[in-house]
């Protein structure tokens, strides 16, 4: 696809600015110096622009990706070419269905990757496949629209939420797999829609929001219970949490309240909360807990949160409708943004540099891009 220049919306005062018009009816020595003068200062901001532009990567980053519409996962690289699809793998049990790939993880030693099918009948289930070779392994059926998961590097087991979307407004479950096996071995009653599953880095605890329970719950990963519930109040849909940050803190968005909540896990109370562009759907966080990158589907935009201060630093334009996932790269450099599009349009991957906000590179894929999972980097 055309790329067009991202338009990044700082947040800062006295960045925004504009050109003044000039009207010449005679020719007149001193205005034309004037002129020429003010053709000069832009053609220098222009470039001392361009200079301060992100440098191309230095090395390769590597996602999974799912295309819901199509029943596809593509794998995309990033790089000083800019970003490619090297392959499109063609995932689910019924070629005459659409079934709906949904959630993507990449287990801990980066040799295999997971998808959960969601659109299953009567349920659904998630499907593993080799890095290496994307040949299926294997397959477990889990409940209703399984829909985020995660993999706990300690354990390697992996949890799923059974997000039920199509099915009546009751409680759902997390589903809990030994993935060497594919067994289900495990099934928590959770809430109504639980939606945005993250682990502790130790893998001690899993992390969920009941959209309609309107809910942050922490699982007791290794007991297989709910440890603790925290309300946001009666309305207020959260579609997403992050992984806990170093300092004991979780990100939830508050999709329908334009909002993002910090919660400390010790008080296990809202801290903070950020005011956020239309629809907050999906976070991530930069490996040292500096930078928090949200997905706008309300808004069609990305923003970039410096959590030290608060303050978004930087809030992007998509370049096609409907933003869904992100992946922050280990190293903080990228974040990898998925757009599902409308009708027949194809999905689209996008690239930010989180530094300063701006989109680097795009590329498309099938429809309705939505679920993403970081691979690997290599120099």
């Amino acid at each position: 696809m055309v790329l067009q220049k991202s338009e990044v919306r700082r947040q800062e005062a006295g960045e925004a600015g504009g050109l003044r018009r000039f009207s010449v009816a005679a020719f007149d020595p001193e205005q034309a110096r004037g002129l020429f003068l003010t053709a000069l200062t832009i053609v220098c901001a222009t470039a001392a622009t361009a200079a301060e532009a992100p440098d191309p990567p230095v090395r390769s980053y590597y996602v999974y990706v799912a295309a819901e519409s199509d029943d596809e996962v593509s794998l995309v690289r990033y790089g000083r070419d800019g970003a490619e699809v090297l392959k499109t793998i063609s995932v689910g049990s019924f070629p005459a269905e659409v079934e709906g790939p949904h959630g993507l993880a990449v287990g801990p030693d980066g040799g295999y990757w997971y998808v959960s099918i969601a659109h299953g009948f009567p349920n659904g289930s998630v499907h593993k496949y080799e890095t290496e070779t994307d040949e299926w392994v294997g397959d477990v059926t889990l409940g209703l629209f399984p829909a985020t998961l995660d993999v706990a590097p300690s354990t390697g087991l992996l949890y799923a939420v059974n997000f039920n979307l199509h099915g009546p407004l009751e409680p759902s479950s997390i589903s809990v797999v030994e993935v060497e096996t594919m067994t289900e071995v495990a099934r928590v009653d959770s809430g109504i829609r639980p939606h945005g599953g993250r682990l502790s880095s130790d893998g001690s605890s899993f992390y969920s929001v009941n959209m309609m329970d309107f809910e942050l719950v922490e699982l007791d990963a290794l007991g297989f219970e709910v440890r603790r519930r925290l309300s946001f109040g009666d309305g207020v849909t959260p579609t997403w949490v992050t992984a806990p940050t170093r300092t004991g803190k979780v990100y939830v968005t508050g999709n329908n309240v334009a909002r993002i909540f910090e919660v400390d896990l010790d008080s296990w109370q809202v801290e903070r909360t950020f005011d956020t562009g239309p629809g907050p759907y999906n976070l991530d966080l930069t490996s040292d807990g500096s930078t928090l990158v949200a997905t706008y589907k309300g808004g069609d935009a990305v923003g970039f949160w410096d959590l030290e201060s608060g303050r978004e630093t930087a809030r992007t334009d998509t370049s096609r409708t409907i933003p869904h996932g992100v992946v922050v790269t280990p190293d903080g450099e990228y974040a990898f943004v998925t757009l599902e599009g409308v009708g027949a349009e194809p999905g689209t991957v996008e690239v930010y540099h989180v530094a300063t906000g701006e989109r680097v590179g795009a590329v498309d894929i099938g429809k309705q891009a939505g679920g993403i999972a970081f691979w690997k980097m290599e120099d």
